[in-house]
C-alpha cells in the first residue's frame, strides 16, 4: 500500500484541453438557455456543472503548469544589509535564505526528472510571464541545473531557532559555490545579535571583510571591528596567544597542538616538556611568557632562566651573604679553573657553581620541582636536546620572525608601537568582532601555525569560561577549516557550546580534512561533532557520499507499465492486455550526483536534528545602498 499518492507533473498539461472542452460546453448551455431551446432549469443545471468542471480542470492545469514553470530556476538575488536586517527582526531566529522544506514528494520529482530531458517540459517565455515568473532566470552560461530548486514552485524565507545551531554548523562546497555568501549572511546576523565574533579567514576575502565591517558600522559601536593580518601588521592589532591561562602547563599544551604529529608521540612529548620547563621557570620569576621568550630559551638554552631562578631561590632560602660563603667561593674558583664539568662551552662559571651548590649543599627536602626540571634540561646533552626539540623550533621560528614576532609577542613597554594589544579575554569583555586573516596563499605553513595556535588559545578560553561559569555568546567562524584544524578545535566542536562558543566551519572536500588529520575516519569523527550540515555544490565523491549518508533515505515510487499483444493462427483469436504496477523502494533522499549539479548559492541542509531544507542564499552587498563616488574627467 502506498503511503502517498503517485503523481507525474512532468507531462503535457492535458487538463488545459479538458478545461477548454468544458468551457465550450458551458458556452453552449448558456446559448441554449438564452434561446429557450430546452427546459431552462435543466440547461442552467448543465451550465453550472460545466462551469464547475472548467474550474476544476483549470486549477489542475494551473498546478501542472506552475510546477513546470519552476523548472526554469530562480535568479540570483542581491540584498542590502538593511534588507537583511528587515528579514531578521527576531534575534532568536536565524535567517537561512529562501527556499522550502524538502519532503519525500520533492525527492520523487527529482528522481523522475533524472529520467527525462527537463528542457522539454520548461514553459515558453510568454507563459512564464503570464504566470508571473522571471523569463530566463538562470541562463545556460551559469553553473548548475536550475530544475533542482524547481521541484517546488513555492518558496519563502527560511528560519530556524538560534538554539538549534549551538551544536555547531558545517558548510561544505567546492570553490566559488557560495560558501563566502553563506558566511556573510551568518556573520552579519551574529554581529546584529551582539555576539562576540572571531572569524578566521585563511584567504583574506575582501568582500567578506567588507561585509563584516559594514555590519559593525550598522549595528555595533565604532571601535567594535578589529583586524589582524600577518602581511599588513601596521593596520591591525597585536594578538597575544599566551596571555590567558589558568595553569602554566596550558601554554605548553597550546604549542604542542600545533606541532607536527609523530607516530608514537615521543618528539611531541619532548617538545611539550621543553616549553613547560621554560614556562614554569618564567612564571616562578613573575615574568610573563611569550613566543619570543620561549624560542630564546628553548633554542638558546635554559641557562639564563636557571641562573635567575637559582639566584631568587638562594635569596629566599639561604642567609644573607650567601655569595660570600666559603662553599660558594670554593665552587666559583673550581668552576673558573674548569674543575667542574660544564654541559656547554658557553655556560658561565657562576652558573656551574650555583647548580653544584644547589645539588650538594641544599637539603633534598628544600628542592623545588621547577628548579629541578631546569637542571635536568641543563644537564642534558646539548646535541641530543636539539634533536628531540627539532620539531618544535621551526614552529616557534615561524611565529617569531620579523614583524610577525612583534605582532604575536607584543611588548607593552614599546612606546614606538601604538597598535592595540589584544587577547581573547579582552576581545570577549569588549564585545569585539575580530577578523583574523591568515594570508595562506603566499605562506601556508605560517598561516596554518597561526590559525592552529589561535584555536588552541580559544579552546583554553572556552575551558576557562566553563570553569568560571561566564555567560555570553561567542560565534567562532573558521573558513577553510582543513588548513587549521587541530585537537583544540575538535575539543571546541565537542564541548565548546558548554563554554558559550558556537562554531561555524567551512570546507571544500572531505579529502582535505582527511589529509590534515591523517585518515578519513579521523575526519568523519571530527565532523561528527557538528550537528547541522549545509551542502553547496560538491564535486568530490567521498564528500558527496558523506552528505547523502547524513541526509538519509526515503521511499521512491516506480511505475511499470506492461502491454501484451497476441494472435493465434485463427483470425478471431486475437488478445491484448495492459498492466500497471507501482512499487516503492528506499532510496537516498538526495542522489549523490545532484550535489555536483547545484547552481551557485544553492544548498541542501540538514538542521534541527533531521529537518531537511532546500534553499538559496541571497548575495549580500554591503555598499549597494550607499551612493557611489562620482567619476571625474572624460572618458577616453
Amino acid at each position: 500500500m502506498l503511503v502517498r499518492p503517485y503523481e507525474m507533473p512532468w507531462r503535457p498539461a492535458y487538463e488545459v484541453w479538458a478545461a477548454a472542452a468544458w468551457l465550450s460546453g458551458l458556452l453552449y448551455f448558456v446559448y441554449i438557455t438564452g434561446s429557450r431551446a430546452v427546459f431552462t432549469p435543466l440547461a442552467l443545471a448543465l451550465a453550472a456543472f460545466a462551469m464547475a468542471m472548467v474550474v476544476v480542470r483549470a486549477r489542475q492545469a494551473l498546478g501542472v503548469l506552475t510546477v513546470r514553470a519552476s523548472l526554469s530556476g530562480r535568479a540570483m538575488q542581491v540584498i542590502t544589509t538593511r534588507r537583511l536586517g528587515q528579514l531578521t527582526p527576531k534575534p532568536d531566529l536565524v535567517f537561512l535564505g529562501f527556499g522550502f522544506e524538502w519532503q519525500p514528494l520533492h525527492s520523487q520529482r527529482l528522481y523522475e526528472l533524472a529520467k527525462i530531458d527537463y528542457k522539454a517540459f520548461t514553459l515558453p517565455p510568454y507563459l512564464l510571464s503570464l504566470l508571473g515568473y522571471t523569463v530566463d532566470p538562470q541562463p545556460d552560461s551559469e553553473i548548475g541545473m536550475p530544475f533542482i530548486h524547481g521541484v517546488e514552485p513555492k518558496e519563502q524565507p527560511l528560519y530556524r531557532p538560534l538554539q538549534n545551531f549551538e551544536g555547531g554548523t558545517l558548510l561544505v562546497g567546492t570553490t566559488q559555490a557560495g560558501k563566502g555568501v553563506a558566511l556573510a549572511t551568518l556573520l552579519t546576523q551574529a554581529i546584529k545579535r551582539g555576539d562576540v565574533v572571531v572569524f578566521i579567514d585563511p584567504k583574506n576575502s575582501r568582500r567578506l571583510k567588507r561585509v563584516v565591517q559594514r555590519a559593525c558600522e550598522d549595528y555595533r559601536a565604532p571601535d567594535t571591528f578589529l583586524e589582524f593580518h600577518p602581511a599588513f601588521p601596521e593596520v591591525g592589532v597585536r594578538l597575544d596567544f599566551t596571555f590567558n591561562w589558568q595553569k602554566p602547563t596550558e601554554i605548553a599544551s597550546r604549542l604542542q597542538s600545533i606541532m607536527p604529529t609523530d607516530k608514537d608521540g615521543t618528539f611531541s612529548a619532548f617538545g611539550w616538556d621543553a616549553v613547560n620547563v621554560v614556562v614554569q621557570g618564567l612564571v616562578s620569576l613573575e615574568d610573563r611568557p611569550n613566543l619570543v621568550k620561549l624560542i630564546k630559551y628553548v633554542a638558546g638554552g635554559v641557562e639564563p632562566v636557571l641562573e635567575a631562578s637559582l639566584t631568587h631561590f638562594f635569596d629566599r632560602v639561604l642567609p644573607r651573604g650567601w655569595r660570600d660563603s666559603v662553599e660558594m667561593r670554593k665552587l666559583l674558583q673550581e668552576a673558573s679553573r674548569g674543575q667542574l664539568r660544564r654541559p656547554s662551552e658557553v655556560t658561565s662559571p657562576q652558573l656551574i657553581a650555583y647548580v653544584t651548590y644547589y645539588e650538594q649543599q641544599v637539603p633534598q627536602n628544600q628542592h623545588e620541582r621547577v628548579i629541578d626540571d631546569q637542571i635536568r634540561v641543563f644537564r642534558h646533552n646539548r646535541e641530543h636536546y636539539q634533536k628531540i626539540t627539532a620539531s618544535l623550533l621551526p614552529i616557534l621560528s615561524m611565529l617569531t620572525s620579523g614583524d610577525l614576532g612583534k605582532s604575536l609577542s607584543p611588548d607593552p613597554f614599546d612606546l614606538d608601537d601604538t597598535r592595540p594589544i589584544m587577547n581573547f579575554e579582552k576581545i570577549e569583555r569588549g564585545g569585539h568582532v575580530l577578523y583574523m586573516c591568515l594570508d595562506s596563499l603566499p605562506d601556508p605553513s605560517v598561516a596554518s601555525a597561526i590559525g592552529a595556535l589561535a584555536l588552541a588559545d580559544m579552546a583554553a578560553r572556552a575551558g576557562m569560561r566553563y570553569n568560571l561559569d561566564i555567560k555570553g555568546r561567542i560565534t567562532l567562524v573558521v573558513d577553510e577549516v582543513s588548513n587549521v584544524i587541530n585537537k583544540p578545535l575538535i575539543e571546541i566542536l565537542n564541548k565548546g557550546a558548554e563554554g558559550g562558543i558556537h562554531s561555524i566551519c567551512a570546507m571544500q572536500t572531505l579529502a582535505d580534512l582527511a589529509n590534515r588529520l591523517g585518515s578519513e575516519d579521523a575526519a568523519r569523527m571530527a565532523l561528527g561533532n557538528l550537528n547541522n550540515l549545509f551542502a553547496l555544490r560538491t564535486k568530490d565523491r567521498p564528500t558527496q557520499d558523506f552528505v547523502v549518508e547524513t541526509f538519509g533515505k526515503t521511499g521512491i515510487h516506480t511505475m511499470r507499465v506492461g502491454r501484451n499483444l497476441g494472435a493465434d493462427t485463427h483470425l478471431g483469436d486475437w488478445s491484448s492486455g495492459q498492466s500497471v504496477q507501482i512499487t516503492d523502494a528506499m532510496e537516498e533522499r538526495i542522489p549523490a550526483d545532484v550535489l555536483g549539479k547545484l547552481p551557485n548559492l544553492q544548498y541542501f541542509a540538514q538542521v534541527s536534528g533531521g529537518r531537511l531544507i532546500k534553499g538559496r542564499f541571497p548575495i549580500l552587498d554591503p555598499d549597494f545602498d550607499r551612493p557611489r563616488p562620482r567619476r571625474t574627467g572624460h572618458a577616453a
